[in-house]
């Protein structure tokens, strides 16, 4: 294959265990700055990938075009975030612009659970255990201990922050080492696992919406001498998450919009609000 009058073939998309490294560095120390409520940890996640894209993708257009793919909305637990991005370099490495539906799918598949399992692994357990013991140890210098308890508490504060940053280090060699098996034995089947991969995303998207978006209304009427509440006594036997369903349904018709961003589509919000819960009080 030509590319800019040069040969090209996938040897020179070939990953070495330098590439990863760098990519396993900009993650560590980059994955949350330019932390936005529009792309959360996309910015990141870009700048993460920008030396392997350089280097997988010659053409402008394409360069420009995985850009923005992977500048998309991308959110999960920094340390088992690493499992996609090996995936994903696997795939690049691999297929080059022809595994961009693959590369979607996977990141908007995997990035839910992933987050589920790093959130509460360290997010709850970890930090509960070693943050526990690291407090009482702490405590008990107060309480007239020796205080070499505290510095232990530290060094195993500490040592699990070490363990966890080498953590990352392996789930991406596994990220990478898997998605290398799913292209060379899977590579028929790709586009049913990116189709599985994409399901599974909106499942999880479609699961999020009646536990992150609180809306419902407060509208009653009265009968003779019962009042009848329409959301509890109709809307939720009918469907209880109906209002925030339609609320996310009209964000995700706005955003599709040619002229529309998501800083409009916040405004509009706002302006529900302020016209729907405050002036006419039907929504709360």
């Amino acid at each position: 294959m030509k590319m800019n009058n040069q040969v090209v073939n996938t040897e020179d998309r070939k990953v070495t265990e330098k590439d990863l490294k760098r990519v396993y560095k900009r993650w560590l120390f980059t994955s949350q700055l330019g932390w936005n409520y529009e792309r959360m940890q996309g910015l990141g996640y870009t700048y993460t990938m920008m030396p392997l894209l350089r280097k997988f993708y010659k053409k402008p257009e394409e360069l420009k075009e995985m850009v923005k793919v992977h500048m998309q909305f991308f959110n999960t637990h920094p340390h088992v975030a690493p499992i996609v991005l090996g995936a994903d370099i696997a795939i690049e490495e691999n297929k080059g612009i022809e595994g961009k539906e693959a590369v979607l799918g996977i990141k908007t598949g995997l990035m839910g659970p992933l987050a589920g399992i790093g959130d509460t692994l360290n997010g709850v357990i970890a930090k509960s255990v070693f943050g526990g013991i690291a407090g009482s140890l702490a405590l008990g210098l107060k309480s007239g201990g020796a205080l070499m308890l505290p510095l232990v508490g530290i060094f195993l504060y500490t040592s699990y922050n070490f363990f966890a940053w080498w953590l990352r280090w392996v789930f991406l060699k596994l990220g990478y080492k898997e998605g290398v098996k799913l292209v060379s034995n899977l590579s028929g089947k790709l586009k049913y696992i990116t189709e599985a991969a994409n399901v599974l995303g909106v499942t999880v998207i479609g699961a999020m919406i009646p536990l992150t978006v609180r809306i419902g209304t407060k509208y009653s009427y009265k009968i003779g001498e019962k009042v009848t509440n329409v959301q509890t006594d109709f809307i939720d036997k009918l469907m209880p998450a109906l209002i925030p369903a339609l609320m996310v349904g009209l964000i995700y018709w706005l955003l599709g919009k040619k002229k529309m961003s998501s800083t409009k589509a916040i405004l509009v919000v706002i302006v529900i609000g302020v016209i729907f819960g405050g002036l006419f009080p039907i929504l709360g």
